[in-house]
């Protein structure tokens, strides 16, 4: 079964468990995952918008017959948390430190002047799309104003709601006919990053840990490494990732060598005393990597992981 709609597309993995997949540019800007406890609903991620979100529960309880219960927030950035509001009913629950963040960045005290940034931010990026000429680059600045423009459209109904109930590494649901796991192992893509697990579906919604052919920005590259190496070991059969299409444990390995590369050559970097700015620089894509999207490419997070490296004296 697939659901067409305005923000994603709708898919039954099997009974019971859906993904919406969003589509670019549409105000989803992220992938959310719906379960069928038995009673009731749970929802994975809220999507980027209020109207976006809405779709998402009206889509998640016409197909069920059921309400939503549970909303999970995989991590505090605005493209999975700003549809919350649409779930003010429910119990959303995060980790404490999701809470934490999502409080002290997502909070919107002057909704004027949030405009008026927003506002500003896309007219910086409609300049540089005028001015690349990176096909790929371009492509990703597209994406980012189009999806922009969406939240800045929900601004002046937009409620940011924080989670309710906290947890920190491990969390069980268990419903009449459905359990999930929820795991923190820590913070690679964001301070905390929870991933939900159906054991016996063996399915994974990996919100940003897992994306499809995207730089997705590294906070903790040490730990980002560790919690997929962790994730390598579960018995997974199919993956959901943040962004990108539904996949299987092979996307893992591939955001795995990733991380293993900007590893290994900032490593080499710090041992022939090679500055970040040189490194950076002279720094060559490999090819499995040239058609992957992202407004910073790689270079921010050579960086990142240039930077966590860095010998201590």
């Amino acid at each position: 079964m697939v659901i067409d709609t305005e923000y994603f597309t709708l898919h039954s993995l099997c009974e019971g468990v859906y993904a919406a997949i969003a589509k670019p540019g549409q105000g989803a800007w992220s992938n959310a995952g719906i379960v069928d406890l038995g009673d009731e609903l749970l929802v994975f991620d809220a999507l980027g918008t209020p109207s976006a979100g809405k779709e998402l529960r009206c889509q998640a309880e016409n197909i069920t017959g059921k309400k939503v219960k549970y909303l999970i927030n995989s991590h505090y950035h605005g493209d999975h948390v700003f549809g919350n509001q649409v779930f003010m009913d429910t119990t959303i629950i995060a980790t404490s430190l999701t809470h934490k963040w999502c409080e002290e960045k997502n909070k919107i005290d002057d909704v004027e002047k949030e405009e008026r940034g927003m506002e500003h931010y896309l007219l910086k990026l409609n300049n540089q799309i005028d001015v690349t000429d990176d096909a790929i680059l371009k492509k990703s600045l597209i994406n980012q104003f189009n999806e922009m423009s969406k939240v800045l459209r929900d601004l002046h109904n937009m409620n940011i709601l924080l989670p309710s109930v906290l947890f920190e590494e491990k969390l069980i649901i268990k419903g009449a006919s459905q359990s999930v796991e929820l795991y923190c192992l820590g913070g690679g893509h964001s301070p905390s990053d929870t991933f939900m697990y159906l054991p016996t579906e063996k399915i994974a919604f990996m919100g940003d840990l897992i994306t499809e052919d995207l730089h997705v920005p590294v906070y903790d590259s040490t730990e980002f490494l560790s919690i997929l190496q962790v994730v390598k070991q579960m018995d997974i059969e199919m993956m959901v990732p943040g962004h990108g299409g539904i996949g299987r444990m092979a996307m893992c390995d591939t955001i795995l060598d990733y991380l293993s590369l900007l590893f290994q050559r900032a490593t080499e970097a710090h041992h022939s005393k090679i500055t970040r700015e040189d490194f950076i620089a002279d720094f060559e894509l490999p090819i499995q990597y040239q058609q992957w999207q992202g407004v910073n490419g790689i270079k921010a997070n050579l960086s990142k992981v240039y930077t966590d490296l860095q010998p201590t004296r």
